[in-house]
C-alpha cells in the first residue's frame, strides 16, 4: 500500500469523526463558541506546535516564500472557516447525520472545479467526470433520504 493512501485513510477517518465529535462537544460545553475555542486550541497544538518541534528536530529552516506562506495561510483560514460554518450549521439546528454528508459530497465537487480552473486540463474532461458530479450529488441525497430515523 502506498504511504499517501495511508494518510488519505487517516484524513477520511479524522474528518468522518469530526462532525459527530464536534456536535457532542458543543452540547457538552454548552456553547458553540466554547467548542470553537477548543477546536482552535487543537489546531494550534497540532498545526503549530507539532510542525515547529519536527522542524527543529530536523534542523529545517523557517524561511518561506511570500507566495507559499500566503497560500498556506489562505488554506488554513479556509479550513478554519469551514469549521466555523459547520459549528454554525449545528447551532442552527443541523445534525451531523445531515450536515456532514452535504459537506463531504459538495467539497470534492468544488475542489475539482477550482483545481481545474487553477490548472486547466490540456483536453476537455471526460464526460464521466460530470457523471461523477451527478453521482456524488445523488449519493448525498440518498444518504440523507435513507438515513436512520
Amino acid at each position: 500500500m502506498n504511504l499517501w493512501l495511508v494518510y488519505v485513510v487517516g484524513a477520511v477517518l479524522s474528518w468522518g469523526l469530526y462532525g459527530p465529535a464536534l456536535h457532542v462537544g458543543q452540547q457538552a460545553v454548552g456553547s458553540r463558541l466554547k467548542a470553537l475555542l477548543c477546536v482552535g486550541g487543537a489546531y494550534f497544538a497540532l498545526a503549530v506546535l507539532v510542525p515547529v518541534v519536527m522542524m527543529l528536530a530536523k534542523g529545517e529552516s523557517f524561511t518561506m516564500t511570500p507566495k507559499g506562506a500566503g497560500y498556506s495561510l489562505l488554506g488554513g483560514a479556509l479550513g478554519a472557516l469551514g469549521a466555523i460554518a459547520i459549528i454554525l450549521a449545528f447551532q442552527a439546528g443541523g445534525k451531523p447525520l445531515v450536515v456532514m454528508p452535504l459537506v463531504f459530497a459538495g467539497a470534492p465537487i468544488i475542489n475539482v472545479l477550482i483545481s481545474m480552473a487553477m490548472h486547466p486540463p490540456k483536453e476537455a474532461p471526460d464526460w464521466r467526470l460530470y457523471l461523477g458530479f451527478v453521482l456524488a450529488s445523488v449519493g448525498a441525497w440518498m444518504v440523507l433520504r435513507f438515513k436512520p430515523a
